[in-house]
């Protein structure tokens, strides 16, 4: 089964490129949660952390936990809104911003490894394929009987 489902290369595939980034990330003091995290908020203008979740299609309760981490660890710092007073901004530190470029070779590099050992038209294949699971996914065309509860 594991040799002919989609579902599987997948997972397997995306389990071996965390393991790859956790063990890289390990010599900055960073994991890829945290590097993931790093990377998707503006290093010039900061992002509202209610936008952060869904830029990384994170559950609140996680991000939460990650943001708690990397302010802990001195990586951003919370700033008051100043177009909404309830919410807030956050923003890279120093340190934050040389991790957040840490992070940003590392992935760089994975892309560039793969680059040099994948053919131009077998990348622009697998990101056809990708985009069309991504649409059936969107789209509600995998399981599209109703379901009775």
């Amino acid at each position: 089964m594991r040799d002919s489902t989609i579902d599987y290369a997948l997972r397997a595939t995306w389990q071996a490129v965390t393991r790859m980034y956790n063990e890289e990330a390990k010599h900055f003091e960073l994991t890829m949660a945290l590097g993931f995290t790093l990377l998707s908020i503006d290093p010039k203008t900061g992002t509202a952390s209610t936008a952060l979740g869904p830029k990384m299609g994170m559950e609140a309760t996680s991000l939460s936990r990650i943001l708690k981490s990397i302010e802990e660890k001195g990586f951003i710092e919370r700033r008051p809104n100043p177009n909404d007073g309830r919410g807030v901004i956050i923003h890279l530190t120093a340190l934050g911003l040389k991790k957040r470029e840490i992070s940003k070779e590392v992935v760089l590099r994975f892309n560039e490894v793969v680059k040099e050992n994948v053919s131009d038209d077998k990348l622009q294949n697998f990101f056809e394929v990708i985009d069309t699971i991504n649409k059936l996914i969107v789209e509600k065309k995998v399981y599209i009987k109703e379901h009775n509860n």
